[in-house]
């Protein structure tokens, strides 16, 4: 049983910025930060099937594959790699890159990772405050300059890069061949309102990520029987004993608390396993729940630094 507000691990980045306000106060001035993981507080407690990113570019990040549960198997990986994007701002020219704009043979792909043309085959795409991009396993992405994104994925950093813009890092040419579905993307379907406050941004086989728009000074039940990431992204609650404002994340699994929602209202991104929305997940209530019934924690002070991954 936990509801834990979530500690922040710092992943700095050539690509990433010095300001991260609104989202968090560590400074990225001397070194740019990238990506900031939430992670539960109990190290010990079993791994989540979900991990919870906030990434900032200033610059494009890689041309990137990832794969899926059984090619990731197959190398010795628990599971492969599908991911969602929810853009939380974009500068006007913000683009990301999601499939070809073609189908490649795989001796095209690979005579395109080669000479690099890869760059200009992606189908680029602009976007803005508010949009929401599937990425499956399989398909090749990129993630422009001037964006900062939240990210729910599965808990995997199985990434092959197939073109860096010169910044002289390992591409994954024969893995980045085997893993890739070398095309365009089929068609995504669009958000779903589930009641009043509940929107389904995505509903997959991996994941559910829903955005919570919650009332004014109202009061909530949270009912996660099964492993729960809530991203606040506009306003202010208290969740359990977990204040949350604008950057924060809470972690709940196997527990229930009250949600009392501050004067401003709260608006959150909400994830867990999937395929299907859980109906009981969130419920209006008359009581004004301060506690959760199992355990709460408190966030850290000094958020953590992790070096070393891909992008």
């Amino acid at each position: 049983m936990a509801i834990e507000h979530a500690t922040v691990q710092v992943v700095r980045k050539p690509w990433g910025v010095a300001d991260l306000h609104p989202w968090s106060g560590i400074d990225g001035s001397n070194d740019p930060v990238g990506e900031l993981w939430f992670q539960r507080i109990d190290r010990s407690a079993t791994i989540p099937a979900l991990l919870l990113k906030l990434l900032f570019t200033s610059e494009p990040l890689s041309i990137q594959v990832h794969p899926d549960d059984a090619f990731a198997r197959t190398i010795g990986l628990p599971n492969g790699k599908t991911e969602a994007w929810y853009i939380l701002s974009a500068t006007p020219d913000a683009r990301v890159g999601l499939g070809l704009k073609l189908r490649l043979a795989p001796r095209q792909l690979r005579a395109a990772i080669k000479n690099g043309s890869i760059a200009s085959l992606v189908d680029w795409r602009s976007v803005k405050k508010g949009d929401i991009i599937f990425v499956p396993a399989g398909t090749i992405h990129a993630i422009g300059a001037g964006i900062v994104l939240a990210e729910i994925q599965q808990h995997s950093d199985a990434t092959f890069r197939l073109f860096d813009y010169g910044r002289k890092r390992e591409l994954h040419e024969d893995s980045s061949v085997a893993v890739s579905d070398a095309g365009p993307i089929q068609a995504q379907a669009g958000p779903r309102r589930l009641t009043a406050v509940r929107t389904a941004l995505i509903a997959s086989l991996h994941f559910v990520l829903e955005r919570i728009d919650l009332p004014a000074n109202s009061n909530w039940a949270l009912n996660a029987k099964r492993e729960t990431w809530i991203l606040a992204i506009e306003g202010r609650a208290r969740i359990g004993l977990a204040n949350m404002t604008v950057g924060d994340a809470v972690f709940a699994e196997a527990d229930r608390a009250g949600i009392d929602v501050g004067p401003d209202g709260m608006s959150a991104l909400l994830a867990y396993p999937g395929p299907d929305p859980v109906v009981a997940l969130l419920e209006e209530s008359g009581d004004h729940m301060t506690k959760s019934a199992g355990t709460s924690a408190a966030r850290s002070s000094k958020p953590e630094e992790i070096v070393g991954v891909r992008r």
